[in-house]
């Protein structure tokens, strides 16, 4: 057994922590996160962690490489001052969308990064909706890869419909899509989509029934929100009566915030708190966020006292 439990937490989504905090009833660890004036980024832990169980809640989201850059240089910190366990939470895991070579000369660089940070220190690794389940096999510690469908199931459940389909927006996320479904009794569906370009899509066409019911896209994150307002536009094209989008990660980089305001199909967004969305959460009444700092915060507690985690997803 470990001494103490301790949370720390760089820059990224503060928030989180502290609402992962108040799930488990203790104090979030304070730390020094600040730069240099040549931009170096300085870490200080600031509280005695030897032979603590610490966990480091840091998405690695916008501005990404710093991030990337605080979450290492904070493990590295725990490893020197003597830390018995670090675990490395990492609600969103950037760079995961590269996770093979596309071309002949191209890095794996979600690879690379997992590499990084088991070098800085990282004995274990929490994170939500990786965008390709094998990307687990990467790290070179143990991976405990969440889901946010309990927390979306949750919302979707209170719905007055009763003639809902969970559509997956690519051929990818069928998977996914397809334990939305098996959750809610509700049919599946597909859009078809074509790529031209990266992070420019083409819905063409819809494999399964909408005609006449409301229709939930489920996808792993949001990011220029492209594929969503094609989906949704087809969907509509289709029959769909409403359509609703559901992502673990709202990236929305880019056009996406006006993309999701001019897309008349799309009636709600439901995202989590992985990433923070701060004044976009008021350029668009449309998204609603779900928090999964409870998710998070009985993981850490299963983790920590040795329990199961798999027991939350039964």
């Amino acid at each position: 057994m470990f001494s103490d439990l301790k949370i720390v937490t760089g820059s990224a989504n503060p928030e989180l922590a502290k609402a992962i905090c108040n799930h488990l009833g203790c104090q979030l660890t304070p730390s020094l996160t600040t730069t240099f004036s040549d931009g170096e980024i300085r870490i200080e832990i600031g509280d005695n962690v030897r032979g603590d169980d610490v966990f480091v809640v840091q998405p690695t989201c916008a501005p990404v490489n710093s991030n990337v850059m605080q979450l290492c240089l904070m493990l590295d910190a725990l490893k020197r001052a003597s830390a018995a366990r670090i675990t490395a939470v990492i609600p969103y895991y950037g760079y995961a969308r590269q996770d093979r070579k596309v071309s002949p000369r191209a890095p794996i660089s979600a690879k690379m990064v997992a590499d990084f940070l088991h070098v800085a220190g990282a004995q274990r690794v929490v994170t939500i909706d990786l965008h390709a389940g094998q990307i687990q096999g990467f790290f070179d510690c143990p991976v405990d890869n969440l889901y946010a469908a309990p927390v979306m199931l949750e919302y979707l459940r209170r719905l007055p419909h009763d003639d809902i389909v969970i559509v997956s927006p690519d051929a990818g996320g069928v998977e996914r899509a397809r334990a939305y479904a098996k959750r809610m009794e509700a049919g599946l569906a597909i859009v078809d989509k074509r790529r031209d370009r990266p992070n420019q899509a083409q819905a063409m066409h819809v494999i399964g029934d909408v005609q006449g019911k409301v229709a939930i896209m489920v996808d792993d994150m949001i990011d220029t929100a492209g594929t969503l307002c094609a989906g949704a536009e087809v969907l509509v094209k289709y029959g769909a009566k409403e359509v609703i989008a559901c992502a673990a990660h709202g990236v929305l980089s880019g056009p996406a915030i006006d993309r999701l305001n001019n897309a008349a199909a799309l009636t709600k967004v439901l995202v989590t708190d992985t990433i923070p969305l701060g004044e976009k959460l008021e350029r668009c009444p449309k998204l609603q966020v779900m928090s999964v700092a409870s998710l998070l915060g009985k993981t850490i507690h299963n983790i920590h006292t040795g329990s199961s985690v798999s027991v939350l997803f039964v």
